[in-house]
């Protein structure tokens, strides 16, 4: 049974920092993408960042760029997400994902099979 666990979602201030955690079991992460997206209220779901089985090709949505860092630790098959001045438009529930896109869809939501429930991260002073 693949699971994928995320943690370390909170309330911050603007220009502040949190790290976002995945853990994964039930797969071999070193042959999947993995990647971030995340829904705001009243909003489209949209991708933050994704990275391909080999770290090779990344994903960063225009917002996140020069603010958030995508990485994993196959060893410890947990992925993370490095937040860096954050604004208050961050604000959504942050959800961790594992699949197997082609390239040219690693920014797809649909190109991913495996979900965590979310966590929440709110920017507000």
């Amino acid at each position: 049974q693949v699971q994928l666990v995320e943690s370390g979602g909170g309330l911050v201030q603007p220009g502040g920092s949190l790290r976002l955690s995945c853990a994964v079991s039930g797969l071999a992460l070193d042959t999947y993408a993995i990647g971030w997206f995340r829904q705001a209220p009243g909003k489209e779901r949209e991708g933050v960042s994704c990275i391909d089985d080999s770290d090779n090709g990344s994903y960063y949505a225009d917002s996140v760029k020069g603010r958030f860092t995508i990485s994993r630790d196959n060893a410890k098959n947990t992925v993370l997400l490095q937040m860096n001045n954050l604004k208050p438009e961050d604000t959504a529930v942050y959800y961790c994902v594992a699949g197997q896109p082609i390239l040219s869809a690693l920014r797809l939501s649909s190109a991913y099979n495996y979900w965590g429930q979310g966590t929440q991260v709110a920017v507000s002073s």
